[in-house]
């Protein structure tokens, strides 16, 4: 079972920036793809962005020039570091792990974090 903690969430103007982190800790092999998805008032979940394993990055057209998506392997962390906030990105962002359980089974599992949410002012 894999736990995901969320972390860096709150209140920004516009403008601003935030920088999200999740952990990934409990028992398991290896960690695959970790991204991050929103879900915007009234909005259904959203992708946000996506990095894989050796670094390659999948990120949504309305984040691109303005989130950045990375991982620390070591620690089995994923980051979003949000600039150029505007109100539009108010939602709460999730966390999004696919993981192997064990080194016999090829079959990846997904998990998800309980979500932080992130507010953005005009």
């Amino acid at each position: 079972q894999v736990d995901l903690v969320e972390s860096g969430g709150g209140l920004a103007q516009s403008g601003g920036s935030l920088r999200l982190s999740c952990a990934a800790s409990g028992n398991f092999f290896s960690i695959s793809t970790m991204g991050w998805y929103r879900q915007r008032p009234g909005k259904e979940r959203e992708l946000v962005a996506q990095i894989t394993t050796s670094g390659n990055t999948n990120i949504a057209d309305a984040a691109k020039g303005r989130f950045t998506i990375s991982r620390d392997n070591a620690k089995n962390t994923v980051y979003l570091q949000t600039n150029s906030l505007k109100p539009e990105d108010t939602a709460v962002y999730y966390c999004n792990v696919f993981y192997r359980r064990s080194q016999a089974e090829q079959l990846l599992l997904e998990v998800w974090g309980q979500g932080t949410l992130v507010t953005v002012s005009s």
